[in-house]
């Protein structure tokens, strides 16, 4: 066993910014083109579902069946009507390149979970007669995680976008009451449920590596 002795920081050198509290993607260009290319995939498979023979909508999520399971997977890629995807684009557009903050694969990771988690929920509480489909239980997800990653990051930052996103878009978590029958408000509620898990395991999951990264401290003890 050695006593180590403290090693001078590097002169010249600022310390690397805290991915975990960034406000913004460090690479808003390859953020923007993500969060487009999602979206036009949306576009894209409507157009198809218009042109093509057959009713996609039919692939979305059918509560409590076994052959409605798959649904998890296909409903946000599917929506009822262009105007069902009008209204789901800005949201999606916003709050994908938000979420991209502390990069591609933490997006990944929050987005994986909000579409898996949300669509089971609707798959366990959903209405019982016909699909839900939609994209927008992912838009619910996305802004319950950009509104709350601050409080577990304990970033200042972050909750001045929080409070922003409250003011234009608050009126969306509405949406996680029932109300218009035509409207799911499971798919938003487990959405924003599955957001702020994602938020915390992301959190968790920065504090782990950090501390992992951290240099030990002066006058520590090694092997």
């Amino acid at each position: 066993m050695s006593t180590l002795p403290a090693q001078p920081a590097p002169s010249g050198k600022s310390p690397a910014p805290d991915s975990a509290k960034r406000i913004l993607p460090a690479n808003p260009k390859a953020a923007g083109l993500v969060s487009v290319a999602f979206v036009a995939l949306l576009y894209l498979v409507e157009l198809v579902d218009v042109l093509v023979p057959g009713d996609f909508d039919n692939g979305g999520i059918h509560a409590r069946t076994l052959s409605g399971l798959d649904g998890v997977i296909w409903a946000p890629l599917l929506h009822a009507g262009w105007p069902h995807l009008l209204s789901n684009t800005i949201p999606v557009l916003v709050f994908a390149f938000l979420a991209m903050a502390a990069g591609i694969g933490q997006w990944a990771m929050v987005t994986a979970t909000i579409w898996i988690i949300g669509g089971l929920g609707v798959w366990l509480t959903g209405p019982s007669i016909g699909a839900t489909v939609g994209a927008s239980g992912l838009a619910f997800g996305w802004l319950a995680y950009l509104l709350v990653r601050g409080i577990f990051n304990r970033s200042m930052g972050q909750l001045v976008v929080a409070v922003v996103l409250l003011f234009v878009w608050g009126g969306m978590l509405w949406g996680v009451l029932p109300g218009n029958p035509g409207i799911s408000w499971q798919g938003h509620l487990f959405g924003a449920l599955a957001g702020v898990l994602a938020a915390w395991i992301a959190a968790k999951a920065d504090r782990s590596r950090a501390a992992k990264a951290s240099p030990p401290a002066p006058g520590s003890l090694g092997v």
